[in-house]
């Protein structure tokens, strides 16, 4: 939350595409005149101190795709088009409290079954917070998370991370996540899945360190860089 006052330290970092889970309403984010303003910015949600913000700072443009069901808190298919190339981004932040069926991961699920057609095998990027890992499998019945990572891997989309540090699904070395900012209770609930055409051209993937984030959230960054 309060991306406004945390937005500087990422932005060091000269994002292309920034996604942010909890970000407030674009109406609410008065930056200073030391901190970049965005060239395009998506928002969704329905707390305007707490939804998904799409940011771009470049030459990358959004538009929402006409068959976005907001019945699925919160997965956003964009279609994202930049010099040279254009590719469909589904930016995630997986919290649905009023849903029965489970408000983390079985959103994502749910998304992943409504937009079957339109996630392809090529140029297409899921990221976010998924809120879920393998370790919970055993609470979330057939919409685990290990079943939707079988799912996209049989689409040929991957995890940017696990491929670059050749990680197992629930046994990873970086934590994206410390409970109530304690660095004792660390988890990986942060990811970057693309399509194999996209994971060739991976050439980088750095997760934040606790002690430089821990001020500003209880998530440190996931930052991807493509040739």
């Amino acid at each position: 939350m309060a991306f406004r006052k945390k937005a500087e330290f990422i932005l060091n970092h000269k994002p292309d595409i920034l996604i942010v889970p909890e970000c407030e309403h674009p109406d609410k984010l008065k930056f200073g005149p030391e901190v970049q303003v965005p060239d395009d910015v998506l928002w969704f949600g329905k707390n305007l101190n707490k939804g998904l913000g799409i940011f771009s700072y470049g030459h990358f443009r959004f538009r929402l795709l006409e068959n976005y069901n907001p019945a699925f808190r919160i997965v956003i298919p964009v279609e994202v088009t930049g010099p040279g190339i254009n590719f469909i981004l589904y930016a995630i932040w997986a919290y649905n409290p009023s849903d029965p069926d489970g408000c983390y991961i079985e959103q994502v699920w749910k998304a992943l079954n409504y937009y079957e057609e339109t996630i392809k095998d090529q140029k297409t990027i899921l990221i976010g917070d998924f809120n879920s890992n393998t370790i919970w499998d055993k609470k979330h019945r057939l919409s685990n998370h290990s079943t939707m990572v079988k799912r996209l891997e049989d689409k040929n989309i991957f995890s940017c991370y696990h491929l670059h540090f050749n990680q197992t699904q629930g046994k990873e070395q970086h934590p994206t996540q410390y409970m109530y900012r304690h660095k004792d209770k660390p988890y990986h609930l942060d990811y970057c899945f693309v399509s194999g055409d996209l994971a060739e051209c991976l050439t980088l993937v750095e997760v934040g360190e606790y002690d430089a984030w821990r001020s500003h959230s209880d998530h440190v960054p996931v930052m991807v860089t493509f040739k």
